[in-house]
């Protein structure tokens, strides 16, 4: 079984930076792609970074240039990073990591590794990131 865990949550004034982690534990084999969904109140979870095994990355057009995801893989353990820099208000929201090992379920026709919501199958219990103006 799959195990997601997300920390590095907390309250950031606007213009600051965040780093949150995900370490992923349980799989057999290598995840081929991981992401970032964001969860504003009252809205839908939306996309914002992903990273393949290849390391190709894909950022939704709110958080490029801002935001970087990377990933690391131990022996045991593989961890997805999302550096957030020059934090804005609308960033405020709950932030899930996602994983997915099947490549073909998770890989656009580009090759980039895909922001959609239904795409992901295994999920955290997400961590809540306010940014205050």
């Amino acid at each position: 079984q799959v195990h997601l865990e997300e920390s590095g949550g907390g309250s950031v004034q606007a213009g600051g930076s965040r780093r949150l982690s995900c370490a992923v534990s349980g799989s057999s084999h290598e995840i081929a792609c991981m992401a970032w969904f964001r969860e504003a109140p009252g809205k839908e979870r939306d996309g914002v970074a992903a990273i393949n095994t290849n390391g190709r990355t894909n950022y939704d057009d709110s958080v490029k240039g801002r935001f970087t995801i990377s990933k690391d893989n131990t022996k045991n353990t593989q961890t997805v990073y999302l550096q957030m820099n020059d934090l804005k208000p609308e960033d405020t929201g709950t932030y899930y990591c996602a994983a997915d090992e099947t490549g073909t379920g998770c890989t656009l026709i580009s090759g980039s590794p895909s922001l959609v919501y239904r795409d992901y199958k295994y999920w955290g219990q997400g961590t809540q990131v306010t940014v205050s103006s």
